[in-house]
């Protein structure tokens, strides 16, 4: 994986989480995933260990949970 990812469920926090992590990194760098919108993405996003959203995945696997907005248990419903 060459980008980081940001997974999100469309939330306000995860919106909030969005726009301050696209002013912080390069946006070229960034791929941003709303598993709301894409909930076929969402056992990629368990696989690489997402507990929770908003959350970013880095290039090297590892993943940074931001705030709390929702469980994954909440977005896949």
């Amino acid at each position: 994986m060459s980008k980081s990812i940001f997974y999100h469920a469309g939330c306000p926090v995860c919106v909030s989480a969005e726009q301050d992590i696209l002013n912080l990194i390069n946006p070229a760098a960034v791929e941003v995933v709303n598993l709301d919108v894409e909930k076929s993405r969402i056992p990629e996003a368990q696989k690489a260990g997402l507990k929770s959203v908003p959350a970013l995945v880095t290039p090297n696997g590892n993943v940074l949970h931001i705030n709390f907005g929702a469980s994954m248990a909440d977005v896949i419903g």
